[in-house]
């Protein structure tokens, strides 16, 4: 992954806009393969927080979310209960919604299960067979929303008891942590997040 921002010039993805904390995002994270199991769940618990908001407004707070979250370190989250509940609602750092909150916290209580079990990372990415799924829009319009992809480990998830995952928000999920390379084809990164796949 470049170490360096994009140089001006390329066409990036129309969706990170000019703001720099956006662009740094786009640049730097989104698209490229996470196979970290700590490292999609936080992912996977920002995204449900996202419910109803941008992404951007998310991006934000994220420092102050890892912060509130002890660092998304989910057998520490696994751990809580009401106090904890109380405090995060109180933290005007982070989007404050007793069920958000809630399903982060019984989220991570899954987490913990499926880890033990097989590995989270291993349980995402065995719906794609282990590869990310390279896909060639060449338009914003053609990226959909949501594929059957989306739709089954958003059923998959939701069995496991992990809430705020509809086949929308898990697309999204899919699409930043790098389970589908979803750059524009015009977009420099589309090649590079390819090529990070292979390696």
């Amino acid at each position: 992954m470049p170490t360096d921002m994009m140089p001006p010039g390329p066409a990036r993805c129309p969706w990170c806009g000019t703001d720099p904390g956006y662009v740094a995002y786009h640049d730097r994270e989104w698209g490229v393969p996470e196979r970290d199991s700590r490292a999609l769940w936080e992912k996977l618990v920002l995204d449900g927080f996202q419910a109803g908001l941008s992404w951007i407004t998310i991006l934000r707070k994220r420092d102050a979310f890892r912060l509130a979250f002890a660092g998304f370190d989910p057998r520490i989250v696994a751990r809580w209960g009401e106090p904890q509940v109380q405090r995060l609602l109180g933290d005007a750092g982070i989007v404050r919604h007793r069920g958000k909150i809630e399903a982060a916290i019984q989220s991570a209580r899954a987490w913990e299960r499926i880890e033990d079990r097989q590995g989270f990372a291993g349980f995402i990415w065995q719906h794609t067979d282990g590869h990310p799924v390279q896909n060639r829009f060449r338009t914003p319009a053609e990226v959909p929303a949501e594929t059957a992809l989306s739709r089954g480990l958003s059923r998959a998830l939701n069995a496991e008891g992990i809430k705020f995952s509809g086949p929308t928000i898990v697309y999204a999920f899919l699409q930043a942590t790098g389970v589908v390379n979803d750059h524009l084809l015009g977009c420099p990164r589309h090649a590079e997040v390819a090529a990070l796949a292979q390696g």
